[in-house]
Formats: C-alpha cells, sequence, structure tokens
C-alpha cells in the first residue's frame, strides 16, 4: 500500500472474515497487542463479527483500499462488560494490517465509527492499551481519549507481563431516567 493509495470505511460483513481473522491473527502471534496467545480460525471468530451489526452501539467498520477492495483494518465498539448498567459504555479497538500502519487507517476507521455513534444512547468509550505502544496513545489522544490509569502487569505474554493503560472518551448521551441507579446513581452494597 503506498503513501498516497485511497482508503474506503464501510461496515464490516461476513465476507470480511477472512481477512479479520488474518489480520487479528498477525497481533495474536507477533504482539503483545492483543492477550490472546492463540491464532482463532475464521469459524471461532464468526461470533465475535456477527456481534457487530450496522446499527447500535457494537459496530464493526472496515478499512479496504480504493479500487482494489483489500481489507487494511478495522475498528469496533463492543460491550465495555456484562452487566445492565454498563449498557451505555463501548470498548473500542483498531487493528491495522502491518503494511497499513502510519498511513491514516486508524484515524479514518475512529472517525467513521465515532461518527455512527453519535446519536447512539452510549455515555462513555474506553480503550484498553497493552504497553508500550506509543502509536495507539497517539492516536486515542487525536480522538479525545483521556488517560484514566494503568493496570500494572496484568498480562502475561511471551514470557513476561505487560501493563495495560486505560483511556476514556466521553460520547456525550445523558442520563437516561428509570435507569435503575437509584438515587445519586449509585447502587448499594453491590459489587460493579
Amino acid at each position: 500500500m503506498s503513501e498516497t493509495t485511497e482508503m474506503q470505511v464501510r461496515p464490516g460483513t461476513e465476507a470480511d472474515l477472512e481477512a479479520l481473522t488474518s489480520i487479528y491473527n498477525h497481533y495474536v502471534r507477533e504482539t503483545a497487542i492483543t492477550f490472546d496467545v492463540e491464532p482463532v480460525t475464521p469459524d471461532q471468530r464468526r461470533p465475535w463479527l456477527l456481534s457487530h451489526p450496522e446499527d447500535g452501539p457494537h459496530r464493526l467498520k472496515v478499512a479496504c483500499e480504493a479500487g482494489s477492495g483489500r481489507v487494511v483494518g478495522y475498528a469496533t465498539s463492543s460491550p465495555f462488560r456484562v452487566k445492565p448498567a454498563y449498557a451505555t459504555s463501548v470498548e473500542v479497538s483498531v487493528y491495522l494490517a502491518p503494511e497499513a500502519g502510519g498511513r491514516g487507517a486508524g484515524s479514518l476507521l475512529y472517525g467513521s465509527l465515532f461518527a455512527d455513534l453519535d446519536g447512539e444512547d452510549v455515555h462513555r468509550a474506553y480503550a484498553g492499551i497493552a504497553l508500550p505502544n506509543e502509536a495507539s496513545v497517539r492516536l486515542h489522544a487525536r480522538f479525545g481519549f483521556s488517560y484514566v490509569g494503568t493496570y500494572r502487569e496484568v498480562g502475561r505474554k511471551f514470557g513476561r507481563y505487560w501493563d495495560v493503560a486505560w483511556y476514556e472518551k466521553d460520547l456525550g448521551s445523558g442520563f437516561v431516567p428509570g435507569d435503575g441507579a437509584g438515587p445519586g446513581g449509585r447502587g448499594l452494597g453491590r459489587e460493579a
């Protein structure tokens, strides 16, 4: 991919499954960016893909080279945690083909993802970044994420421990009456 190659961003489809799995498996095998330690097959990855429809808060955006249609990266917004009170929070991530880094694909993907999330009932986006990863830290800062904190030595891969820094972004959705949070928006004596 040359520096001048144009890219298009669109919703991900099942036809992208092989390419998306290949990109993800690069990070599984070669990096600590994901804490999966064994490559996955497209069949194992299919439920993940299908959990990201074209609308709603959980999206999958794919960047393709204009003309060839070759998938060069993807971005997702996924559930932050499974408990109902977390429904207005999403975890976001970007994965690029190794040769696609530094050419603006990550910014195009996040720009499209956050535009799609505008108007959804989503209050915050969170991103966990395995350290060190300066490119990801810069990308998230560019999109208005603020540093929250670091989980020290939270994952073990390649025979060593890795830190994960957490970042958050306000997406602007407000309080929804009747959400069950109770007075002051806090439950009493419950596990988060």
